[in-house]
């Protein structure tokens, strides 16, 4: 396969980011991936307990329970930071993305990689202050793909990227 999704580009409307990834595009989509998962409530409830249990540990004495609980409370919460961490270590060393838009899907071009996805792969979208993240179809969301409006060259493309993204998807 040498076309490289070069073929995804032909006489569509495209819409071009050029960014490298951060650590808070990483954390954007794992947290909106979490929202619609509905994991948030599961790992605030998780905090909370733990955050409880330190107290009530305080307050009977036992100071080994409560560095325990506030640890467990503080790694919990702490989650989402952590692979985001894990996930820009993982893309960093790639350097600059391209990714380019079209009817027909998502291209993101590196110095080592070329990926082409199409529509079908995606069940929606979601919009943020300052991304936009296309999720998987699959039960569990393995695939998030972020879209930073940061890497847009013109504001007006955010705007084309939004109804680009309206027509094939649905937000979630």
């Amino acid at each position: 396969m040498d076309h490289q999704g070069r073929d995804m580009n032909q006489g569509t409307d495209a819409v071009e980011l050029a960014y490298r990834p951060s650590r808070g595009d990483l954390l954007n989509a794992v947290l909106v991936r979490e929202r619609v998962r509905r994991l948030n409530l599961l790992r605030w409830g998780l905090v909370a307990l733990f955050a409880l249990l330190t107290v009530a540990q305080a307050i009977s004495g036992w100071s080994s329970g409560v560095v325990l609980g506030a640890l467990c409370a503080v790694m919990i919460w702490g989650i989402p930071h952590l692979q985001a961490h894990h996930g820009l270590r993982t893309v960093s060393w790639q350097g600059d993305y391209r990714t380019t838009v079209t009817d027909a899907g998502i291209t993101t071009v590196t110095e080592h990689v070329t990926l082409t996805q199409r529509w079908s792969v995606f069940r929606g979208y979601r919009e943020s202050r300052d991304h936009l993240v296309v999720l998987s179809r699959d039960p569990n969301i393995l695939l998030v793909e972020v879209l930073p409006k940061r890497g847009a060259a013109d504001p007006a493309d955010v705007d084309r990227l939004r109804a680009l993204l309206g027509r094939h998807l649905p937000r979630v």
